[in-house]
């Protein structure tokens, strides 16, 4: 059965990868947000993975789809399992209630949709 958001996650992805080429060709700011991202995610005191972790937990809170589909795939590509990735949801839910469990819907078709590449 065919995932219900794959088209969406691919236009997300879509659309990010055209506004960023974009952004990085007309906005200083833009460009200074890119630099804040590439610092934010470094390893630290917090490994990279840990710090995905902690944004899709985030991402939950504020229902941002777009946030989900990245961390989630960037939390994959740094090693997360799928069971620190739903743990990290879990996070999301706890912090923001219900509505939480709704934006995990979607994080769950990321997980499952990436899964599906993977195989």
């Amino acid at each position: 059965m065919k995932n219900p958001d794959s088209d969406k996650i691919q236009q997300l992805v879509q659309t990010r990868k055209k506004a960023h080429a974009y952004f990085m060709k007309k906005s200083e700011v833009y460009r200074s947000f890119v630099e804040m991202e590439q610092k934010t995610y470094k390893d630290g005191h917090l490994s990279n993975k840990q710090k995905e972790l902690i944004a899709i937990g985030i991402s939950v809170v504020i229902n941002c789809e777009s946030c989900m589909e990245w961390h989630i795939k960037q939390a994959l590509d740094d090693g997360a399992t799928e069971g620190e990735i739903i743990e990290a949801i879990e996070v999301g839910i706890e912090m923001s209630g219900g509505p939480g469990t709704a934006s995990a819907r979607f994080a769950m078709n990321v997980i499952e949709h990436y899964s599906k590449e993977q195989n």
